[in-house]
């Protein structure tokens, strides 16, 4: 145990000045000039010279900025000798460092002293045993007859380098100066330099030189035979062709088809012009020449798979029967007659103008209308495959001619994606929402549209990111809103608007009974013996738990009846397992509906109980269907200003001061003097505040209520109003009359006074609407008068 502590504190070298390299690792052996331009090093250095000499050089580990403690630093290193040192300018010193022998660091010492020190100790090469000695002097051979196969392709070795390895006796300082004169990277030297078993870093050394021999033997072929080929100054070319040589042998020694070969086969089956075909093999033929593990191969290949699967001149067959199509139309959808007709007119001039130019439909109304469905049944009816691309919140121009490839993550717009989706170039392409489109900076969606929705131009529609031409003429294009008003006029007039009204309460009544009520049934796995809904809970439902234009909320409320109903059913089940479920089944009565649905949420009848003053019932019209407008109006004391609450628009707000207006014009024919607007505020007000209101309708509803109010005579509670006023008291036409009236009917009025200029779009509301409405026409606010006013 002495005898080892003795070697062992003979090995230690404490407080040794260090030098640490960033990106260098010196073998022992190693002469090496250094140019030094940090305080540490220079300080370290300066230092050796007025002692030994010698001093430690480690590197720093990767990923590390700067040496702090001694985990920062590799293990192993070097203890070197400075040579000489001479300062170059400003604080860069050139030193010359002879490297001498292995080094482990066991304490590192940077604030301490005024230069970097640690504590080392020096690693011995133990002399081999007599057994190994032959073992050694094989590997030196084998080790020396690999490093002169290696520079056979790097020139010849340096004679100085013949005279040092001649004169290393042992096998570890001779395998560190093959080391140290091959061009490896640090990551490698540092592996020899830590690797103290010798016949280990043999092993470590051999395998190195083997794979760089191979390398260069490779890079040798190679060259050989791409060098007929091409010019020796195309540096480039030579190495991507060199790059597709590889290729080609690896999969030849494989037995596939190379990449670029399966997309030659895909173009040779792809429907397409000879013009498209020729323009995919020419970016087949550009990723050819790419790295596959570059970005932009990658980019290239999403590019190519679009292309393929693009439907160019690919079209399906498809049959226009009428009596079939009318069939579906009805099979899927109650009512809307007028809508089917023209739906098979539209059919009609397809089959004999032969899909070629035809009108772009665009199905306009409230919520829950069936116009998705609509279309939908079109595409069965026509044969064609049906493609939905929604278009609501669209703001950027690229979302419909794409993004161009420069951009990272670009794609093709949706017009192109819904073809790539559908296969084939003459689908039937939905574009819902297309009230719902925006713009802002990126550019304007709806001129984007033009081109895709104009027959002149769409012929040769051309995608940002596929950037070859595209044939949207063959497309059935529909398109649906809830409105028109949001639609820009250039794009609106290029389709022909369909109009969906709100659902009366017997086309409700059987759109729930034969279409709704089976399909939740199903969704619920339940079966039509197990739920029986009576008529009259049926009609309890539509008038007392909904209130909307189309039967979304009524699906909602038959969906709730049905997982009510399935919780029974089960728990009943779990109660006794010998009943089965549904076994007597549940009927739901309008008695019992409140169990399952819960208190109504509307009354039958809005109207009011009995006669007011200054309270009147408009008309409205809003995107889910027609609506009551209650208008309330006050006159107090004051000094002639006019209040206008209820979050009325500036359509709205200028309609009032137009009734106004008109009401002081004729204040002398009901015994009103002129300083009474001077001495009285009037404030209109329209309950439900929080809901934005707008437009010119109801300007006679305001006039009616102000007269009311001013007169201290009441309004006929069953009468409802609507229209637009003139400073002269002319009543103008307005729109939504069917919404409106069904509204009306709804809300329980008998008379609707409506402008005489609507007469024409009274014909056309069914009979079932109107029935129990007295209909009134009014050309003059004096005749509103005399018929809401009450005698």
């Amino acid at each position: 145990m002495k005898k080892n502590d003795s070697i062992e504190q003979e090995n230690m070298v404490q407080g040794i000045p260090v030098v640490v390299l960033a990106s260098l690792v010196i073998l022992p052996g190693t002469r090496m000039h250094l140019e030094l331009d940090d305080e540490e090093s220079i300080a370290s250095v300066e230092h050796a010279i007025t002692t030994d000499g010698n001093v430690f050089l480690g590197i720093q580990r990767s990923g590390k900025e700067e040496v702090k403690e001694l985990s920062d630093i590799c293990q192993i290193g070097v203890m070197a000798k400075v040579g000489r040192i001479a300062r170059v300018s400003g604080k860069r010193v050139h030193v010359l460092f002879e490297s001498c022998q292995r080094a482990c660091v066991s304490s590192l010492m940077l604030t301490e002293v005024k230069y970097p020190a640690a504590d080392i100790m020096l690693l011995q090469e133990a002399a081999p045993a007599k057994r190994d000695v032959l073992r050694y002097e094989a590997m030196r051979r084998e080790s020396l007859e690999l490093f002169a196969q290696y520079y056979d392709g790097h020139g010849q070795i340096d004679q100085y380098l013949t005279e040092q390895l001649k004169h290393a006796v042992k096998l570890g300082d001779f395998l560190d100066l093959l080391a140290g004169n091959l061009p490896i990277p640090t990551e490698q030297r540092q592996l020899i330099l830590e690797t103290e078993n010798v016949p280990e870093r043999y092993e470590v050394l051999a395998d190195i030189m083997r794979k760089e021999i191979v390398t260069d033997r490779i890079r040798q072929e190679l060259g050989d035979k791409l060098s007929d080929q091409v010019e020796q100054n195309q540096r480039e070319y030579i190495l991507r062709e060199q790059l597709a040589f590889i290729k080609k042998e690896l999969n030849k020694t494989a037995g596939e088809d190379t990449e670029e070969e399966k997309y030659i086969k895909a173009v040779e089956k792809l429907t397409a012009s000879e013009e498209i075909k020729k323009a995919v093999n020419k970016e087949i033929h550009r990723l050819e020449l790419m790295s596959d593990a570059s970005s932009d191969a990658a980019t290239q290949r999403v590019y190519l798979e679009t292309l393929l699967e693009l439907p160019w001149d690919k079209m399906s067959e498809h049959h226009i029967r009428l009596d079939e199509a009318e069939k579906i139309l009805d099979a899927d959808h109650y009512g809307l007659e007028d809508v089917k007709k023209r739906i098979i007119e539209y059919l009609a001039v397809r089959t004999l103008t032969k899909e070629t130019q035809s009108t772009i439909l665009c199905l306009v109304g409230p919520p829950g209308t069936g116009k998705t469905s609509i279309a939908r049944s079109i595409a069965e009816a026509t044969g064609k495959k049906y493609v939905r691309v929604c278009l609501g919140g669209v703001r950027d121009e690229a979302e419909i001619r794409g993004h161009r490839r420069t951009y990272i993550g670009s794609m093709p717009g949706r017009i192109t994606a819904g073809l790539r989706q559908a296969g084939v170039k003459n689908p039937l392409m939905l574009l819902d929402e297309i009230d719902k489109m925006s713009q802002d900076y990126k550019g304007d969606v709806a001129s984007a549209m033009l081109e895709v929705l104009d027959s002149e131009q769409n012929c040769n529609f051309r995608d940002h990111y596929v950037e070859l031409p595209m044939d949207l003429s063959k497309i059935m294009f529909i398109a649906t809103a809830n409105t028109t008003q949001t639609i820009p006029k250039p794009l609106l007039d290029r389709m022909e608007v369909i109009e969906l009204s709100g659902y009366t309460d017997t086309e409700k009544f059987h759109i729930a009974k034969e279409h709704l009520f089976p399909k939740v049934l199903k969704r619920n796995g339940m079966e039509a013996k197990q739920v029986k809904l009576q008529d009259s809970a049926l009609r309890q439902v539509i008038m007392g738990y909904t209130r909307e234009a189309g039967v979304r909320e009524l699906e909602r409320k038959l969906d709730k009846i049905c997982r009510r109903t399935a919780k029974e059913l089960v728990a009943q089940k779990q109660e006794d397992e010998v009943c089965s479920v549904g076994k007597n089944g549940t009927t739901i009565t309008k008695k019992n509906l409140v169990d399952y649905l819960g208190k109504e949420k509307y009354q039958n009848f809005r109207r009011n109980a009995k006669a007011e003053v200054g309270v009147v019932r408009g008309l409205a019209w809003t995107s889910v269907g027609g609506d009551t407008l209650e208008v309330e109006a006050g006159i107090l004391p004051g000094k002639g200003e006019v209040k206008l609450t209820g979050q009325m628009g500036d359509v709205m707000k200028e309609s009032a001061m137009a009734a106004i207006s008109y009401l002081r014009s004729i204040a002398g024919s009901y015994q009103i003097k002129p300083e009474y607007f001077k001495e009285h505020d009037i404030h209109i007000h329209i309950p439900e505040g929080a809901v934005p209101k707008d437009g010119p309708s109801a300007g006679v509803t305001m006039a009616t209520a102000v007269f009311s109010a001013m007169t201290n005579k009441k309004v006929r509670p069953e009468v409802a109003m609507t229209g637009e006023i003139t400073l002269r008291g002319r009543i103008l036409p307005i729109g939504g009359l069917k919404e409106k009236t069904l509204a009306a009917k709804q809300a329980g009025m008998k008379t609707v006074l409506v402008p005489a200029k609507n007469e024409k779009d009274v014909i056309e509301i069914s009979d079932e609407i109107k029935s129990g409405l007295d209909i009134v026409y009014v050309e003059r606010m004096e005749d509103v008068l005399k018929l809401a006013i009450k005698k």
